[in-house]
């Protein structure tokens, strides 16, 4: 029994890896960032390749792997979320990218795979992205029964307190039950101590630590490894002496999780493209007074050692950042192809 998939707009390749981890071939994948697809090619699958989304259609998609419209088993992506995030102002209306969602919509429609699976920030089902929920849900409910979820990532074992909307439209005429993958850390987080635990620090020089890929030690001012000293584990900013605080960090608003550090025994907060930079949020490592590495950053998104990204250190950051954990799309994976058996073994 042969499960396929097509990755639109892939990235790195985090969602792609957990899928194929779980039983899927991805016939393709695309995206706009070169540096994004030559990651997904050194680890992944050669077929990749960059694309503008809105200049492909359906019918190339289709061609291009040699099926035809309902043969592919699942289509999956994630539109890019940024301007959905709480911390782009204006986001549902003043960001061209929500309008990919759109595009999206019509790929599903000309494709018409067996499922297809969207994630996205878990704004999404909120006020920033309820129009565009709407859309596709308009869109392709006559075809798919829509199934929306929010989960928090720690809950299924990333050490990360990640927070994401995830979406699975199951055709209609397949007739099949499909059950959400259940929670399988609720009770007992993984925490950053726990998968940073025996990682060798990195180079003082900045070099490439020999033994683990995109290990290196972040750049920091002076000023700025003495203001993260004063700061204990799980807490931020209030914690800097007055004599170091910006001016900007005296006042009462603003968020108090720049300048933080995180727990040994809790999971991390939401990794962004800006892990590397504590001024940035809580991305101090529990005990060293530096960012986490790139390294320390994909093992909390759950990327194994073994996993290589390519590009300069903003390409790297970018791709971290985006990525769907591929835990959470191992499991999701496994959800699909466990209905489909199940529907196919009751026919």
């Amino acid at each position: 029994m042969k499960f396929t998939c097509i990755e639109t707009f892939c990235g790195a390749g985090g969602l792609a890896l957990g899928l194929k981890q779980s039983g899927f071939k991805i016939l393709w994948a695309f995206d706009n960032d070169s540096m994004a697809i030559e990651t997904f090619k050194h680890n992944i699958s050669s077929n990749a390749s960059v694309e503008d989304v809105n200049k492909i259609s359906a019918k190339e998609i289709l061609d291009r792997v040699g099926i035809k419209k309902g043969e592919l088993t699942l289509l999956s992506g994630g539109p890019p979320c940024q301007g959905f995030s709480r911390q782009k102002k204006n986001g549902e209306n003043g960001d061209k990218r929500n309008r990919l969602v759109v595009k999206y919509i019509r790929l599903v429609q000309g494709i018409e795979p067996m499922f297809f699976l969207m994630e996205n920030v878990d704004t999404f089902k909120k006020k920033r992205g309820r129009t565009y929920l709407e859309l596709l849900q308009k869109g392709l409910q006559d075809t798919y029964e829509i199934n929306v979820f929010e989960i928090n990532c720690a809950n299924y074992g990333v050490p990360q307190t990640r927070k994401r909307t995830i979406i699975v439209g199951v055709r209609r005429d397949l007739n099949c039950n499909y059950v959400f993958p259940k929670e399988t850390h609720s009770s007992s987080w993984v925490t950053v101590g726990e998968v940073l635990k025996g990682i060798e620090e990195p180079l003082g020089d900045g070099a490439e630590h020999p033994n683990y890929p995109n290990h290196t030690l972040p750049k920091v001012t002076d000023i700025n490894i003495e203001r993260i000293s004063y700061v204990p584990q799980g807490s931020g900013r209030k914690c800097i002496p007055r004599r170091l605080q910006l001016s900007c960090h005296k006042k009462k608003t603003g968020w108090p999780d720049v300048y933080g550090r995180m727990s040994v025994n809790k999971p991390a907060p939401t990794i962004t493209g800006g892990f590397d930079n504590f001024t940035r949020g809580r991305f101090a490592h529990p005990f060293k007074n530096r960012p986490i590495t790139a390294r320390e950053a994909a093992l909390l998104q759950t990327f194994n050692n073994e996993f290589k990204f390519i590009g300069n250190k903003g390409d790297i950051r970018r791709q971290i950042g985006n990525a769907v954990p591929p835990l959470v799309g191992k499991l999701l994976g496994k959800s699909i192809i466990s209905a489909l058996k199940l529907e196919r073994e009751n026919k």
